[in-house]
Order: structure tokens, then C-alpha cells, then sequence
């Protein structure tokens, strides 16, 4: 446990607090209720947006007219987050007096706790550990130490490993053959979901580690090359969290922060829209970095426009107290969602909920109330998980 460090950015914890409620609530219930309100009327473009915003994509993003999917968004808001506060977490750690050797040895420690604690999420129902890295906790810890690596460099150099990354793994992907396309040709094609350079990487990499049966390929299509450049994201975040404690003005900030989305954005719909780079979020293509990147910093400057600059903050509370204790809310979604709805039926009643159209949505916010009082219990007794 930590205590709660004075000077934190508010409207990153509540940025913070906001992606979590989002996922240890599992969405609220709404994917559920939107599936049955379609099938009663299939043609009710309310449920139809609720549906398409509260899942993934088959597999290539939409970005038209509606936008893209808010449920694409939560992983590279929680990865572009991990920047954000690593700007903040290593400059007190600096300023206290601690050595490069003391915070490399942190880093390294963290990184090494995140992926293990992917591989145990991943590992849970099954009879043995399963070795699988493409939870966002491994994700973010595979990917940590180049982040930490490139701290405190200047912008420019940190912008041209960004581009360097996304140029050199976009290179490996369509120099790479796949069904239907020959090295250099046909860039789509080796995007496609289990055919592609990372994916075959996999079924070499993930049948190194004992396993109950050969691995074939992912049902989503995810892979764990996928940290390569998502590590961009969590640049991206970095260098967001360097702008933010910089003798800028406010208003430049914010400036800056919503002109630079609008540039990756741009960026990252011009690479799907020329068919040179397609945006899929699952293996997160380098046009998916540009363009879902673009969204995160909009939304970080949304709230920091709301709560730090202008000072609108006690609307913000709620999602605060959720975002100061994110890691220990995250395992709480993944590991006790359904003994905490269990537990509501003992004392409430098997049947509750149950006879009602709603039972989704009630169930996912019931179980989401309860992990919301946890965490404001935490929060007043000053008690934080760190990693």
C-alpha cells in the first residue's frame, strides 16, 4: 500500500477512473441489453450505436461518420495513461535524489510484475499456467522498459524512435509473406487475422512454453508483438506527461494537446483510407497507433481542460476514486465479478434482477457499485495499491 502523493494530476486520475469504471463495470451491461433489444427491433439505430460502441470490430475499425468504437478505446487509453503518469512518477523519484541505477532496477521490477500478472489473469479457470502475453497488464510490462529508456531524452529524439518503430514493424509486416500476397505487395492482405508476420511469430514464440495443447493462433487475433507498437502509445503518453509539467501556459497546453490528436488522427485515417496500412485494433496496426493515439490525447485534453485548468473538480470525484486505485480495480473486474453478483443474490435474492429486461445493466452496476464503495473505503483511508 502508498500513500496519495500531493500534486498528482487530478484529470489523470479521473481520465484514469473513467476507463475503469468503464471496464470493471464490463461495459454496464450494455452489449448484453442491446443484443436483446435487437433482436426485438433490429432496426433501432439507439441500440444499434449503444452495440457498436460497447464492442470491438470484427476486425478492421470503423472511423466513419460515427466514429470509432469507444470499447476500441479503452486499451490505448489505459496504455497512453501508463505514459502520462510515468512523466510524473520519475520526475519525483529524480527529484527525491534517487539514482538512474535505483529507478532502472524499479522499472525493471515493475515491468517483470505486470507480465506475470498478465500471465496469471490469463491463467485463471484453466489447470495450469498459461502462457499468454497479450493482456493489456503484459502488454503494458513488455513494453516499460523502452518507455523508461527514452525518459528525459529531448522530443525529437523520442519522435523519431516513435516513427522508427512504426516504420520498421510496418516494413516487417508487409515484407512478410502471407496467403494471397508476396512481400511488397497487396499491403492489406498481410493484416489479416492470423495470417500475418506476428502471428505466425506466436506460433513459433508461444509453443516454446509448455502448454496443454500446441498453439495454433488466437480466436481474436490478438498476438504478443502486439507491445511493439503499442509501445508508441505509451510514448505518446510520456511525452504528453513532459508537456504537462512544462513552463507552458495552460491554454498552449491544451492547444497542443488537441492539435496533436487531430494530426494523429489525420495521420492514421490517411494510412487506412490509401490502403497502405489498414486500422485494426487487435493487432494494433501502426495507423491504429496514429489515429486511436489522436483519441487519447483529445481526452486528456477534455479533462484537463475541465478540472486543472478551469477548475471544475467535484463532479470529477467519483471517477477519482476509482483512478487512484486502478490496478487493484482491474483485477477486481477480472478476478471477483461473478462472486460479487453471487454474493448480491445471497442477501438480496436469486432472483434478483431476474425478471426484469434490464437484469444486464442492473447486475453489471450493482457489481460496479460495490467495487466503487471498496475503492472510496480505500480512498479515505489514504490506502493506494502500487506495483
Amino acid at each position: 500500500m502508498a500513500e496519495l502523493r500531493a500534486g498528482r494530476l487530478m484529470s489523470l486520475d479521473a481520465y484514469r477512473g473513467l476507463i475503469m469504471l468503464t471496464l470493471a463495470g464490463n461495459g454496464f451491461g450494455l452489449l448484453d441489453s442491446s443484443t436483446q433489444r435487437l433482436e426485438e427491433n433490429p432496426d433501432s439505430i439507439v441500440w444499434q450505436t449503444v452495440r457498436y460502441h460497447t464492442s470491438h470490430p470484427e476486425w478492421q475499425s470503423n472511423w466513419g461518420w460515427i466514429g470509432v468504437s469507444y470499447w476500441d478505446l479503452i486499451q490505448p487509453s489505459f496504455m497512453f495513461m501508463v505514459g502520462v503518469a510515468m512523466a510524473y512518477s520519475y520526475r519525483k523519484r529524480y527529484e527525491r535524489g534517487e539514482t538512474f541505477g535505483q529507478m532502472f532496477r524499479h522499472a525493471l521490477f515493475r515491468s517483470v510484475v505486470l507480465i506475470l500478472l498478465g500471465v496469471f489473469l490469463e491463467s485463471l479457470g484453466r489447470t495450469r499456467t498459461h502462457w499468454s502475453f497479450v493482456c493489456v497488464l503484459s502488454q503494458i510490462g513488455l513494453g516499460y522498459m523502452v518507455v523508461f529508456l527514452l525518459m528525459g531524452r529531448p522530443v525529437w529524439v523520442q519522435l523519431l524512435a516513435g516513427v522508427g518503430i512504426l516504420a520498421g514493424y510496418w516494413a516487417w509486416f508487409v515484407a512478410t509473406p502471407v496467403a494471397g500476397a508476396g512481400p511488397w505487395e497487396n499491403f492489406p492482405a498481410h493484416f489479416q487475422k492470423n495470417e500475418n508476420a506476428a502471428a505466425y511469430f506466436d506460433r513459433w514464440f508461444l509453443n516454446l512454453f509448455p502448454r496443454e495443447q500446441p498453439f495454433e493462433a488466437n480466436a481474436g487475433g490478438y498476438t504478443t508483438l502486439n507491445f511493439v507498437p503499442s509501445i508508441v502509445t505509451m510514448l505518446l503518453g510520456l511525452m504528453c506527461g513532459d508537456l504537462l509539467q512544462s513552463q507552458r501556459s495552460d491554454r498552449n497546453k491544451v492547444l497542443v494537446l488537441t492539435l496533436g490528436g487531430a494530426v494523429l488522427v489525420g495521420l492514421g485515417a490517411i494510412l487506412h483510407d490509401l490502403e497502405i496500412c489498414p486500422n485494426v485494433k487487435r493487432i494494433w496496426t501502426p495507423s491504429w497507433t496514429l489515429f486511436s493515439g489522436g483519441y487519447t490525447l483529445w481526452f486528456l485534453a477534455t479533462s484537463y481542460c475541465l478540472i486543472d485548468v478551469i477548475g471544475w473538480r467535484t463532479w470529477s470525484m467519483p471517477l477519482v476514486v476509482l483512478g487512484v486505485n486502478s490496478i487493484l480495480l482491474y483485477l477486481f473486474g477480472m478476478m471477483l465479478r461473478p462472486w460479487t453478483l453471487q454474493q448480491l443474490r445471497v442477501h438480496f435474492g436469486q432472483d434478483l434482477f431476474m425478471h426484469t429486461p434490464l437484469r444486464p445493466i442492473l447486475e453489471a452496476s450493482s457489481v460496479m457499485a460495490v467495487f466503487w464503495l471498496l475503492c472510496w473505503w480505500l480512498y479515505r483511508q489514504r490506502l493506494f495499491v502500487r506495483i
